[in-house]
């Protein structure tokens, strides 16, 4: 039998969906996808009921008229299963400024027109199964349609059959972001690449 993977704009699916994909425990329920939005103290210092109410309103989960969003939520044959973060780059404050990225590259970080891919959320149960895959894919064509010139994503590199741990993998991995067509533009560390897409 075939799976269908289907992903939406976030809000365009319920909130119960999104707090059903990053679950109770852990990092993705602690973090609320605020780690790149806010600096370290503010995140540190916030409970997890005040991140979530920063994404609650950042994703206008169930207002489908809602003329914002941050991020896409994917369903597998109408299971919530995976959400993706996507915005234009400077709304993530925190990855402005981490340098690495930016190493050896003379672009303005500060350019709403080149978005980013920040967190790659896959459920529990769900794993293996091309949810990542279809949600970069979906990334592509959500920050296209939105007038995005260009979108970057900060994956890990991985080797197959290598185990690594989800809190690595949060960013994706580079065959995630190959698959949909992304390139390499730089490696700022041994296990670190930025990868993007011009439109």
């Amino acid at each position: 039998m075939t799976e269908t993977i289907t992903v939406v704009p976030a809000n365009k699916a319920s909130w119960d969906d999104l707090q059903t994909i990053l679950g109770t425990r852990g990092y993705a329920a602690a973090c609320q996808c605020q780690r790149f939005k806010i600096g370290h103290h503010e995140w540190t210092s916030a409970t997890r009921q005040e991140r979530a109410a920063s994404l609650r309103e950042e994703t206008n989960c169930g207002r489908p008229r809602a003329r914002r969003t941050s991020g896409l939520v994917a369903h597998l044959d109408g299971e919530p299963v995976g959400w993706c973060a996507v915005e234009p780059r400077p709304a993530f404050p925190r990855l402005l400024r981490t340098r690495g990225w930016r190493k050896g590259r003379d672009e303005d970080p500060h350019d709403d027109s080149v978005w980013a891919v920040t967190c790659f959320i896959t459920r529990a149960g769900y794993r293996r199964r091309g949810v990542t895959y279809a949600l970069a894919r979906a990334a592509v064509e959500f920050a296209r349609e939105r007038g995005a010139r260009a979108l970057e994503g900060y994956p890990m590199i991985t080797e197959p059959f290598k185990e690594i741990t989800w809190g690595e993998l949060h960013v994706g991995s580079h065959w995630a972001f190959a698959d949909a067509g992304f390139a390499e533009v730089s490696r700022p560390s041994l296990r670190r690449v930025v990868m993007r897409i011009d439109f």
